[in-house]
This record gives structure tokens, C-alpha cells and sequence, in this order.
């Protein structure tokens, strides 16, 4: 039996390997393959330094074959220049095909959908159509067992997600309208229950839509900084090319006639090459590892500016804490029994449909209270601007719970005379709990203590942001007391307490007018406005539609911590490029120092002297340039995919690392390996 299980385990690996094996094999041929397409005019002239060298590769064949003498060097050459070319497609179709590789699984998810389109919320039946019939505002009823047809918000009911087919996560979440988590999107299944959804977005312009064009690289944008590069490569590659058509004028003063052949070979490696051939790729891999941590940037820039960011603005609820705040104690005022505090506390909170009621009614419930639902109430839901909510009963009663300030104003007291509820208020944000006070018409009963728990690991966190130079700001509505005890707990630089939505905006407006760009996490409506002013703004996929238009980046997962992953994301972005352009700026040098004694030290003997690497033949230094210049770009492709590893530092000691890794690197390693090339090769010249 054991051996039998042991062989079918076996097989099962066989076949998986097999299969990996096989995807590995289909992969790399795409990628071959749109590495010879790209050397078409109509791709090749997308990439000016490229397509230089790509023009220099046909040159040196047309001069050989016109010159009839040394073929076996010329043809050398050439074949090394277009080497050169191939490989540094190669790179970029390697970030395009897995790209492609992801919109593929992202387009399994939306295939043959179709949609149960109702005509009011209150409609039994739908009429049975085409999902890419949905358009604008459309409702759709959607039943257990059944996938979203397109992206939208619950406006009725409740249900268990499973969105494992975009965000690759298998623990499903809950959905529910009326608040900020109705967001749903199409292709993900539905658990348990009903819900009826409200179209956003049509086809072709939904998420999984923006996903797939943005992987594939058809809507990426150059950045900023990718194409301030771009200019400077093409700055050098003109003045380079300047620089080589005047050595034959130079030489015919020295009595020196130079080699065509010569000439391509210096220019290709007088102009960054390497950087060149990568520069594609290393924008791609960005978008590309965003959109693995199921981030989708509305651009490139987006992922780029979240490099430079040096204000966090993060919300407490769900983005410090864990969010979900439970009633854990009743404190009532002297002369009020619990019991009257209790059953005042559950009034408010019968209709309520927030975590935080529903726990007071719970919390009631565990310590013998009745919960028996009044006639003819009217409940008035939470308000941001007012920071109350209750109920007012048939009777002419009125009980509200909320916040501090918020409940004298609406006893209209005084807090001075009431020193009692203030020391318990303040007794209980003392812990970072939040405290709710409860009150009857003009009468104040005591206050409920609602704790939260900051995430694990939060701290740590948040001292890699400091340690990079980026000050983190939380913004909540808790009272001062509150805010600073958790403030202090979570290690943040500063607080901002009883924010309201203008507060949020008065606060990046006034950092971005110190100069600083600022980041922010938001899933609300009232959110919006923030996330759009927000120099990277991070919307929560499972919040509303508003605050996802207005954000330049939507988290699948809708973890408000992914702002922290998406600020390393963006670094290391930056790091990657400055990196391999440090590299390969550097690596030019020993290349100088193996052709220009080869080109004049015929008619200038004493140039001999430049010939450090005392390389065998002039033909055998260029040679051996060339096949360096051609093999480095191929190696340094899983750098540009994956990234330089990023590790939290100031700029300056980031500056100094990459200049002594990839600055002192890219000269020493050249002269090692051209010189073990020029072993190898000269023996057959």
C-alpha cells in the first residue's frame, strides 16, 4: 500500500514537472519569437540606442562583403552586433511574455459570463443576456454559486466572494451594500446569499480590462524619469556618433585608413548599450511587479512616484489597528445602574449595521441583557459630520451614542460639569480603546469602551519607512487621547485626531506645499477627494466606486498596509534603473581602453601604452569588446526582471552602495572578462 501511494505521488510530480517543464520550453519560444519581430523598422526605431546598433550590424555585413578581405573578422563582428540586438530584445519580449502569461489567466476569469439583468432592486426575475451586453448603471441579480458578470456595487444585500480568479487569494471576503466594502468585481464568484449589484463599469473598461492591457504592456506609459533617461541615452548616442564619423577625418591627417568595421564596433561600444536594451524591460518588470503584489496602477508614473514618496498618510481603522473594534465594557455614570446603560446602549445600536453595534449588542446580550426591538422608531444612522448615531423612540425619547464632544452638544452640556464622564473618557482612551458616550434626552448615562488591536509587525514597519526618510501620519477620528495613546503604541511620527474628510485634504495640501509628495490609503466616498489630491493615492478595490476613480492605484486585496509594499515597490524601481545605468555608464570604460589603442597604435605606436589588459591583436581587443558588450545584457535580464533587492536606507547611503557595487563593479568586472575572452578567442585569429 505505502509503495503504491509512494509511486502515484511520483507520477504526479513526473507530470507537474513535466508540465512546468513544458510551459518553461512554449515561454521562452514566444519570447524568442518576439525577440526576431521586434527587429522589424516599425519596432527597432522605438528603441533609438538599439536601433544604432541594429544600423551598425548591417553596415559592418554591407562593408564585408564589399571589402572581400578579412571576411572570417567582419562577419564576426556582425554576427556579434546582431547578438547584440537580439539579446536586448530578448529581454523585453521575456517582461512582455510574462505579462501576457498573467492577462491570459486574468482573461479565464471573464470568459462566456452572463448576467441576470433586473429592472428594479424589488424584481423575482431577470432577463438571461450576454455580460458584454451590461452597460452603465444596469442592476443584475446575482445568486449563490454564480460568477459577477462585471465590476459593480452591492446596493441590496450581503454575500461571501471568492476572488481568488483576480487576487489569487482563496479565503473569500464579505461583501455587503450601504458600506465601504460593496465593491465587487467581474469574474469573481459568489459564495452564499444574494446580492443585487449596480453596474460600473462596461465591457472593456473594467478592471480586469485595465489589468490585462496594462500587463501586456499595450497602455504602459514611460515614466518621468524613464524618459528623462531615454533623452539622455539619445544625447549620447548623437554625440557619439558625431565623435566616430570625425576619426576618419582625424586618421587621414595621421596617414591612417580605418577600418568601416572599426568604426561600427567603437561606436556600438562608445554608446550605453546595455542600459539601452534593458531600459524596456526594467519599466515592465515595475508594472509588472505591482500588478504581482495585485496592485493595478493607472500608470506607470504611479508606481514610479511611490519611489520618491516622503508623506504616509494612513487612516487607524484597518490600516494600524486590525480595524475591527468590539465593545468590551460598560461604564455607567454614578446614579445610572448598568442595566439602564445597557439597554440605552442597545437601542442605538439595534439598527446599526456597523461592526462596533452590532458588538455592543452583543456584549449587551452576554451580560443578561434583553434585546427586544422597539415599534415605530425612527433609527438615525451615524453621520461623519455630526460623529453621533441613535434611535428616537414612539414615546418622544431620543438616544444617541457618539462621540465626547459630540453628546454634550447634543445634551447641550457642559463638559465642565461633568468631570466624572471626562475622567472616564479620558481613563479609557489612556488604553487606546475608544470610548462612546451614551445619553437620554439631557441626560448622560455613561460611556461604552470599544477596543481595537493594533497589527503585528505594524511597528516594524513603520521604522523601515522612518529609516528611509518618510514620515508616517495617522489620521483618525478618535479623540486626542485615544489617538495618542495608539499613536505612541504603533510608533508613528504624527497624528491628526477627530479628522473629517476636509481635514484629511487641509493636511496633504499643506505637506505637498513643503515640497513633500504625499501617499494616502482611502475606500470611502468621502475619501475621494484626499486620494485624488494625494500624490499616490491607494483606493481599496472592495470600497466604493468613487474612491476608486479617484485613486491612482487600486489595491485586489484591499489591505490598507499594501501602501507600505507599494512605496518598496516603487523604490526599488528606482534603484533597479539607477543601478544597471550606473552599471553599464561604467562597464564603457574598460571597452575605451581595449579599442582605441587597436584603432591608432599602428600609426601612433606610443598608444600602446592604453593596452592595460595587454590583449593579443587589434582585432582580438575588439572582438573580444564586443562579445563582452553582446553577453552582458543577457545576464543582467533576471536583474531587470526582478530588481535590485531593496533594503530600507537613506539616499545617500543607497547612492553610495550602488556606486560602489554597480559603479566600481562595472569597471573591474569588463577588464576580467575581456581579458578571459581574449584568451579564448585569440588562439583561433
Amino acid at each position: 500500500m505505502s509503495m503504491t501511494k509512494q509511486s502515484n505521488s511520483n507520477q504526479i510530480n513526473s507530470t507537474q514537472n513535466s508540465s512546468a517543464s513544458s510551459n518553461s520550453t512554449l515561454f521562452q519560444a514566444e519570447a524568442w519569437k518576439n525577440a526576431f519581430i521586434k527587429l522589424l523598422p516599425q519596432h527597432a526605431f522605438k528603441n533609438p540606442v538599439m536601433a544604432i546598433v541594429w544600423l551598425g550590424t548591417i553596415v559592418s555585413l554591407c562593408s564585408t562583403v564589399l571589402a572581400k578581405s578579412n571576411l572570417i573578422f567582419g562577419a564576426a563582428v556582425s554576427l556579434i552586433l546582431f547578438i547584440t540586438v537580439l539579446f536586448a530584445n530578448y529581454a523585453e519580449a521575456v517582461a512582455e511574455a510574462k505579462g501576457r502569461g498573467q492577462a491570459s489567466s486574468l482573461r479565464q476569469a471573464r470568459q462566456n459570463l452572463t448576467a441576470r439583468r433586473i429592472s428594479s432592486v424589488d424584481a423575482e426575475d431577470g432577463l438571461e443576456i450576454a455580460a458584454t451586453e451590461l452597460k452603465m448603471n444596469d442592476l443584475i441579480d446575482v445568486r449563490a454559486g454564480e460568477l459577477i458578470p462585471a465590476d459593480g456595487e452591492i446596493i441590496r444585500g450581503f454575500a461571501t466572494i471568492n476572488e481568488a480568479a483576480v487576487t489569487g487569494e482563496s479565503a473569500p471576503v464579505l461583501r455587503e451594500a450601504g458600506t465601504d466594502k460593496s465593491g465587487v468585481i467581474g469574474g469573481t464568484k459568489v459564495l452564499t446569499d444574494r446580492i443585487i449589484v449596480q453596474v460600473t463599469a462596461e465591457a472593456g473598461n473594467s478592471f480586469l480590462d485595465r489589468m490585462i492591457a496594462l500587463v501586456e504592456g499595450s497602455n504602459r506609459q514611460k515614466t518621468p524619469n524613464e524618459i528623462a533617461l531615454g533623452i539622455l541615452l539619445t544625447v549620447m548616442t548623437v554625440t557619439f556618433i558625431t565623435v566616430v564619423l570625425s576619426l576618419p577625418f582625424i586618421g587621414h591627417f595621421l596617414h591612417v585608413s580605418i577600418n568601416p568595421i572599426i568604426l561600427v564596433a567603437l561606436l556600438v561600444c562608445l554608446i550605453p548599450t546595455t542600459i539601452g536594451g534593458l531600459l524596456p524591460a526594467i519599466g515592465i518588470a515595475g508594472m509588472n511587479r505591482a500588478l504581482k503584489a495585485n496592485v493595478i496602477a493607472k500608470s506607470g508614473k504611479a508606481v514610479e512616484v511611490a519611489g520618491d514618496v516622503d508623506v504616509l498618510l494612513l487612516d487607524k481603522t484597518g490600516t494600524i489597528t486590525y480595524g475591527d473594534r468590539q465593545a468590551t465594557a460598560f461604564y455607567p455614570l454614578t446614579g445610572v445602574t448598568e442595566s439602564q446603560l445597557r439597554q440605552a446602549a442597545v437601542l442605538t445600536s439595534l439598527a446599526d449595521p456597523t461592526p462596533e453595534g452590532k458588538s455592543v449588542v452583543a456584549l449587551a446580550k452576554e451580560q443578561g441583557e434583553k434585546v427586544q426591538e422597539p415599534e415605530h422608531a425612527e433609527f438615525i444612522p451615524f453621520n461623519a459630520a455630526t460623529r453621533i448615531s441613535g434611535i428616537n423612540l414612539a414615546n418622544g425619547d431620543q438616544i444617541r451614542k457618539g462621540a465626547f464632544d459630540a453628546i454634550l452638544k447634543f445634551s447641550a452640556q457642559d463638559q465642565l460639569a461633568h468631570p466624572e464622564l471626562k475622567t472616564r473618557v479620558e481613563q479609557v482612551a489612556s488604553k487606546g480603546a475608544t470610548p462612546l458616550v451614551v445619553a437620554k434626552n439631557h441626560e448622560l448615562l455613561g460611556v461604552i469602551e470599544l477596543s481595537d488591536v493594533i497589527k503585528s509587525g505594524i511597528k516594524e514597519r513603520f521604522a523601515r519607512l522612518r529609516e528611509m526618510g518618510i514620515k508616517t501620519v495617522m489620521v483618525t477620528g478618535d479623540n486626542p487621547l485615544t489617538a495618542a495613546a495608539i499613536a505612541a503604541e504603533a510608533g508613528v511620527d504624527d497624528y491628526i485626531a477627530e479628522a473629517k474628510p476636509e481635514d484629511k485634504l487641509s493636511c496633504i495640501r499643506t505637506e505637498q506645499n513643503k515640497g513633500h509628495l504625499v501617499a494616502m490609503v482611502g475606500d470611502g466616498t468621502n475619501d475621494a477627494p484626499a486620494l485624488a489630491q494625494a500624490d499616490i493615492g491607494l483606493a481599496m478595490n472592495s470600497g466604493t466606486q468613487a474612491a476608486k476613480e479617484a485613486g491612482n492605484m487600486v489595491d485586489l486585496d484591499s489591505d490598507p498596509t499594501k501602501l507600505l509594499a507599494v512605496v518598496e515597490i516603487g523604490k526599488q524601481q528606482l534603484i533597479t534603473r539607477g543601478a544597471l545605468t550606473t552599471f553599464s555608464l561604467a562597464n564603457d570604460v574598460s571597452k575605451y581602453f581595449a579599442i582605441l589603442p587597436a584603432l591608432f597604435v599602428t600609426a601612433i605606436p606610443q598608444m600602446n601604452v592604453l593596452n592595460v589588459m595587454h590583449l593579443a591583436s587589434s582585432e582580438s581587443a575588439i572582438l573580444s569588446a564586443l562579445i563582452f558588450n553582446a553577453i552582458i545584457i543577457p545576464l543582467l535580464i533576471p536583474i531587470a526582471l526582478r530588481g535590485v533587492k531593496f533594503r530600507a536606507s537613506t539616499s545617500t547611503q543607497l547612492l553610495r552602495r550602488n556606486m560602489l557595487i554597480y559603479g566600481v563593479g562595472g569597471v573591474v568586472l569588463p577588464f576580467i572578462a575581456i581579458k578571459l575572452i581574449d584568451l579564448m578567442i585569440s588562439p583561433f585569429l
